[in-house]
């Protein structure tokens, strides 16, 4: 919450914080992107797995055991005590994260949720997990907004396609869900994936129209025009940045500079505004 605070005492007026929340299941136990990724080895001080199904994600990797019924139960209240966390903690809305291969998606995917009770097997049961989550935290968050992200698409051969997503959608936007950020993939070594720029927006287009639910575009989306166009043109609602904003915390300022928007810095760095702008007229 300190944190937070801070946060918000220099953040522009109507700014909106969320968190999301996440268990990452089998890809849990293993080494920073940074260090290089992959499962902690036996001198790391590993720790024990669970997943929907006792299927490992890889040649290598720690072999989870599978949930039983009460532990499933049990997780799901965990997601809505993490819930009432933040919302002490004064963020404005929550996400799960149901995409990458994380629990939540280890569930949804037939390749990883090989179960025969109510939480496998069909479409319907494979995706109780999420819809219970949802449930679980609009009851215990009533006052936020909740939202959530979802792999749209396993690439596998015989994984998760839009086709789920869709009825996914549907049902946890009958469950309270506001929106739905459309990534892809994560699940397996195996994926087919084919990176580019905005190569995921196609999915955010066919979950918004599919589910009539708002979607949020994500994927390699780094140029103003290019995020105005997705929105403008009505394929996505919003779009997410990630490594735009890592390579350059200013990038929302040359998004203003590029459609002549008046932009409002600190006073300390109003000096630096006919700069950006004289940038952002030489790249257009």
């Amino acid at each position: 919450r300190r944190a937070l605070d801070a946060a918000k005492r220099v953040a522009a007026p109507g700014t909106k914080f969320g968190t999301q929340l996440a268990h990452a299941g089998r890809k849990a136990s293993n080494r920073k992107p940074w260090e290089g990724g992959g499962p902690l080895g036996a001198d790391q001080d590993p720790w024990p797995i669970v997943s929907a199904s006792a299927i490992a994600y890889d040649t290598g990797w720690q072999v989870p055991r599978a949930l039983e019924d009460e532990e499933i139960l049990h997780i799901i209240e965990r997601f809505a005590e993490a819930a009432r966390r933040a919302e002490r903690a004064g963020f404005d809305f929550i996400e799960l994260h149901a995409a990458h291969g994380y629990l939540i998606f280890q569930f949804l995917s037939p390749l990883s949720n090989q179960r025969t009770d109510r939480w496998g097997g069909s479409l319907e049961n494979r995706m109780r997990f999420v819809v219970e989550i949802a449930k679980a935290v609009r009851k215990a968050v009533p006052k936020l907004m909740l939202g959530a992200r979802l792999s749209v698409k396993e690439w596998v051969d015989g994984g998760f396609d839009v086709e789920d997503a869709i009825e996914v959608a549907k049902a946890l936007k009958a469950a309270g869900v506001a929106y739905l950020c459309c990534s892809s993939g994560g699940n397996s070594p195996l994926q087919k994936l084919p990176t580019g720029r905005g190569y995921q927006v196609h999915l955010a287009e066919a979950v918004r129209n599919g589910a009539d639910i708002p979607t949020r575009a994500v994927g390699l989306i780094d140029d103003p025009k290019q995020a105005e166009a997705i929105v403008a043109q009505g394929r996505a609602d919003m779009v997410a940045l990630a490594r735009a904003f890592l390579a350059d915390p200013r990038w929302a300022w040359r998004a203003a500079a590029t459609f002549g928007e008046t932009i409002h810095p600190a006073p300390q760095l109003a000096r630096s505004v006919t700069t950006m702008q004289h940038w952002m007229k030489a790249a257009g």
